[in-house]
């Protein structure tokens, strides 16, 4: 018995140390899988706060480039404005005193008016082609419109303006008229000459378009009889517009040819006729230039074209 009692206790004591020990391996594989998978979710963890942080990093900074441009387009556009509203201030002065310069200057006569023939005469000119012509019987200022005296960009008369020109030539070669001088003075708008084939031509810019415009009016004076001592042509680009520039309808009014009819007399030999009720004699003409004649100070550009 005692032996037997001995081996059934061996046979327990074996037993429970199997179990034991067979308990002891399957907890710690469980044990090192669970750590295993810990790791690696911990690693993945640890991946996707990098990326989260990485990702916010880059969102912050778009958002900062985003509020700087916004900044930037916005300080442009406020400077832009400014910049407009400056300049449109700037060109209304510019114009208002470009307006009274060339009423100073356009009082040639000093206020004195033609004769009341001639300037009746004068009128019923300009109102029998008032697509073409207008008349300032103040000024003693008849103007042609440049967008039916010349094709655009051009210098070359049309043909119902050489007709008018014509017209015009007689009442100038009339006894009423034909003691004064005349200034022919072309004038332009303030865009600027583009076209390569308007420069090809010969009109580098406004000043030459307005001279070279001026120099066929008083080219086809001379044709039609009207001496070329009584002539003088000058260009004077968009310096002396009548109107403002903003607007198509003034631009067009800017374009133009005047023919000034001067308070002075062929040869400064004499006074032209008094005017009724002036009690005023008009002054001495002044001395013609040529090609050959100093011309003191710098020369403008119409001055540089007729010395050639």
């Amino acid at each position: 018995m005692a032996r037997m009692h001995h081996r059934l206790v061996g046979l327990v004591a074996a037993s429970l140390f199997a179990t034991l020990t067979t308990g002891c391996a399957v907890s710690q594989e469980k044990y090192n899988a669970l750590k295993l998978d810990r790791d690696r979710l911990a690693e993945q963890l640890g991946a996707a706060q990098n990326q989260a942080s990485t990702a916010k990093a880059e969102a912050d900074a778009l958002r900062q480039q985003i509020a700087m441009i916004g900044q930037g387009a916005g300080g442009k556009d406020a400077m832009i404005l400014n910049l407009t509203q400056q300049n449109s201030e700037l060109q209304k002065q510019i114009d208002e005193l470009n307006r009274r310069y060339a009423d100073a200057v356009g009082k040639v006569g000093g206020g004195l008016a033609l004769p009341e023939a001639l300037s009746n005469e004068l009128s019923a000119f300009a109102a029998a082609n008032p697509d073409l012509v207008s008349f300032d019987a103040q000024r003693g200022i008849v103007k042609f419109k440049s967008d039916v005296t010349f094709a655009s960009g051009s210098d070359q008369l049309t043909p119902k303006a050489k007709e008018v020109i014509n017209r015009f030539s007689s009442i100038l070669n009339s006894g009423a008229a034909s003691g004064y001088e005349l200034m022919v003075a072309g004038h332009t708008d303030n865009t600027r000459v583009v076209n390569p084939a308007t420069i090809q031509a010969g009109h580098k810019d406004n000043w030459f378009l307005s001279a070279h415009r001026a120099i066929s009016v008083g080219t086809e004076l001379q044709r039609s009889n009207v001496s070329s001592q009584r002539i003088a042509v000058t260009g004077y680009a968009d310096q002396r517009p009548i109107a403002s520039n903003a607007s198509e309808g003034g631009k067009a009014q800017n374009r133009r040819v005047e023919v000034l009819i001067l308070p002075t007399t062929v040869r400064g030999g004499g006074a032209a006729p008094a005017v009724a009720g002036s009690g005023n004699s008009r002054p001495a003409a002044p001395a013609k230039l040529n090609k050959d004649t100093p011309i003191a100070g710098p020369q403008t550009n119409v001055q540089r074209e007729l010395s050639k």
